[in-house]
């Protein structure tokens, strides 16, 4: 099994990756199919079900898949050029494309939520159709957003397919048992594995650049949350509040009567910046998902940071060992909170920044695997239910949790041998249990939890 660092943290846009960059990839997929069929096309259609009609409003599913069909891509998202190609399609009620002509769409008839059962296959689930000049429906295709922007047809769905194309790889790990096994016939650690395995699908240069862009858009968006005041946009009037928070923080260095405890707000505030900036559509890497963007990001800053000889040579190292974890939770799990509530988000970043930063503090791959376990555990059955639909509350502070827990994880890991009572896989395989188990009120559509038990307005 190989899933790259490069489909576990990609560069998007919020604020959803399954409900906003999932169906805007969806959509250039299905422009590349209608390229490639032999009919002259008149006209778009879209219908959006399961959690996608639940919280697409919320989520900006709607203006995703308007975008997507308009070609807008979630890693090269231009937010002005986006804001006025929607200006446009409203008004003309057309899509023009250079190779597709000009095409019929009316986002107020053509893009239905459809709230009635969710399609089969998962439960963010999308049809997109193209129609003759009669009106008639001539091609159709189906796709389900799965969690941290991948998207897959009905087909591809149904066969099984995964991300990985089948080409071996030296350390073709499928369970966090087979990884430690690895690890100690090799004599490498989990980077140095994970590492091994993405050179042989590239080289060495082209993953450096790419992690070093990853963490390059990752810290420029904390940056960001950390220097923009405001109130975010859906109604909610939530403040955002990381600006004051880090103010405070940076007056208060220095002081003699600081409590040790502050160490959290700066960890919380590093996270809660990202999650702002995703509430507010802004620029964010899939962490795996955009709702658990925060997590690794403001792990990785706090090393640096705040960590004695931390050195930002280390940071690939904390994004491979990541996103080796990672892996293992999406192949025998989930990150999707439509499909498993927010253990599959919250909990599976936790886990994976919990993971990298017990590596780049010297933890042994033991070590790591118990840092992980220990973060995944303490976010099981956690729901995902989010008040309007809206990725604010309690997301944004529930990043902010998920990486204090991430470090002390760590750091209760690299007190011990490694040895633990609970394996990682257990954790994982209970996750997966629980999603099944849990009911679909508390899975992204809220219709349960905070979502009926706060006033929305």
């Amino acid at each position: 099994m190989f899933l790259s660092v490069f489909d576990m943290f990609k560069v998007g846009v919020g604020p959803s990756s399954s409900h906003t960059m999932g169906p805007m990839v969806a959509a250039a997929r299905f422009l590349d199919l209608m390229r490639a069929s032999p009919f002259r096309f008149a006209g778009l259609r879209a219908s959006l079900h399961g959690s996608l009609a639940f919280t697409g409003v919320g989520h900006a599913t709607d203006r995703a898949t308007i975008l997507g069909l308009a070609g807008f891509s979630p890693d090269t998202y231009d937010a002005e050029a986006a804001d006025r190609t929607l200006a446009e399609i409203k008004a003309s009620h057309r899509i023009a494309h250079d190779d597709l002509g000009a095409l019929q769409f009316n986002p107020a008839a053509d893009l239905v939520f459809d709230y009635d059962e969710p399609l089969p296959g998962h439960a963010n689930g999308m049809a997109l159709m193209a129609t003759d000049a009669q009106g008639d429906v001539i091609l159709r295709e189906v796709y389900y957003s799965i969690g941290g922007g991948f998207v897959l047809t009905g087909a591809e769905l149904a066969a099984g397919k995964a991300t990985d194309d089948g080409t071996p790889v030296p350390y073709p790990f499928k369970s966090a048992a087979e990884m430690l096994e690895m690890a100690r016939k090799s004599g490498k650690s989990i980077a140095a594995m994970k590492r091994a395995n993405e050179v042989s699908r590239g080289d060495e240069a082209s993953l450096a650049r790419g992690t070093a862009r990853i963490w390059d858009v990752m810290n420029a968006c904390i940056d960001r949350g950390l220097a923009t005041e405001g109130t975010l946009p859906g109604g909610l009037m939530v403040h955002r509040r990381a600006k004051a928070i880090h103010d405070a923080l940076r007056a208060e260095q220095g002081l003699n009567l600081t409590a040790p405890h502050t160490i959290n707000d700066w960890m919380s505030v590093y996270a809660m910046a990202v999650n702002e900036e995703n509430a507010a559509g802004g620029q964010v890497v899939t962490a795996p998902t955009n709702g658990a963007a925060g997590v690794v990001p403001a792990v990785i800053r706090y090393y640096l940071d705040h960590v004695p000889g931390a050195s930002a040579a280390h940071v690939e190292d904390f994004l491979l060992t990541a996103a080796a974890i990672g892996g293992l939770v999406k192949f025998n799990a989930s990150i999707s909170g439509a499909e498993a509530g927010c253990q599959a988000e919250v909990g599976s970043a936790s886990a994976m920044a919990a993971a990298g930063l017990c590596a780049v503090m010297g933890g042994t791959p033991e070590q790591v695997e118990n840092a992980a376990e220990i973060a995944l555990e303490h976010h099981l059955g956690m729901t995902c239910d989010p008040v309007r639909g809206l990725v604010q509350v309690p997301c944004i502070e529930r990043n902010g949790l998920g990486a204090i827990k991430a470090v002390s994880a760590a750091s209760l890991a690299l007190r011990g041998n490694g040895t633990h009572l609970v394996p990682l896989d257990a954790c994982i395989e209970t996750m997966r249990q629980t999603g099944i188990d849990m009911s679909a009120k508390y899975k992204e559509t809220s219709l349960g939890g905070l979502a009926v038990n706060v006033p929305n307005c």
